[in-house]
């Protein structure tokens, strides 16, 4: 099993049990025909998972000052907005995956029906949590932060790279073609968690192009480690079925780079992102290690 470095792992735990501890709160069970409804969004939000998205957000965030409160909040939107995709890209339509995060997926623990509208609640949740007052004070910093997750998550972000990826059982993609899919599928939520802690922070869209750079990267350098862990890693240090691309036909960073290719492009985009960081000193190490670790992860 891959170790952490002890700063990070720290940082990963402390965030998990926060996220944690903010979906207990906002999905508290109803006594009433809900019950099961609820029950499957903590199945599937609550324990498990790298974090790896509210990390980020509480990473980017500390660089200015922002309430830790404030973070907590929109870090837990943001994987709000993950976790239904997860829920989503499991059901039988898309996936047919039956364990995730090392737990039967929702929809064989539940139903297919209770799935969906799980997922559907979970993105409705996000918006909720991102409109709230109690996520800042500010209108106009609010505003930002549903625009920005809605152009994440939607047609021009995740679920476009979504339908890119399903898609890509039928067609046959070059790297340019699997690059933007992955950017869309994969590096938009994460690009949306780096943007959302400068946001959070006041930092005007002329100030954050170094962190859209090292988000950028990271994102492509997180989908090609997530490619070796599909065709190398372990299912039960990963949690979930794999060996999946190959058995769909689809074309990857692997397929079209080959596994040393692919490790050598991956270790230059982690050069890239942490190199985009260099206007900051040690108050960005956290994002630094994170880029670092992607490399090595298991799971």
């Amino acid at each position: 099993m891959t170790t952490l470095p002890q700063s990070l792992a720290e940082a990963l735990a402390e965030v998990s049990a926060e996220i944690d501890a903010q979906f207990d709160v906002l999905l508290a069970i109803p006594e009433d025909p809900r019950a099961d409804l609820y029950r499957a969004m903590r199945h599937a939000a609550i324990g498990g998972g790298k974090r790896l998205r509210p990390l980020l957000v509480f990473a980017t965030a500390s660089l200015f000052g922002v309430d830790r409160a404030c973070a907590a909040r929109v870090a837990t939107a943001i994987e709000a907005i993950h976790v239904y995709s997860l829920i989503h890209d499991d059901l039988p339509a898309m996936d047919d995956d039956d364990m995730r995060r090392g737990k039967p997926t929702v929809h064989k623990m539940f139903s297919e029906a209770c799935a969906i509208l799980a997922g559907d609640c979970l993105h409705a949740l996000a918006f909720e949590i991102l409109a709230d007052p109690a996520t800042h004070p500010d209108p106009f910093v609010r505003a930002d932060l549903v625009l920005d997750l809605a152009k994440a998550s939607g047609p021009t972000g995740m679920a476009g790279g979504q339908m890119m990826d399903l898609e890509a059982e039928h067609a046959r993609f070059d790297l340019n073609t699997v690059t933007r899919l992955q950017q869309m599928k994969t590096g938009a939520l994460i690009l949306a968690s780096v943007e959302a802690g400068a946001i959070l922070g006041r930092i005007a869209p002329e100030g954050r192009v170094g962190l859209r750079g090292y988000a950028h990267d990271l994102g492509l350098a997180f989908q090609i480690a997530d490619d070796l862990l599909d065709a190398e890693g372990d299912e039960a240090a990963a949690g979930k079925r794999l060996r999946k691309d190959a058995g769909a036909g689809k074309e990857t960073f692997l397929s079209l780079l080959g596994a040393d290719r692919a490790r050598e492009q991956a270790r230059m985009l982690v050069d890239q992102a942490i190199a985009h960081l260099h206007s900051y000193g040690r108050e960005a190490d956290l994002l630094r290690e994170i880029a670092r670790f992607v490399l090595d992860r298991d799971h």
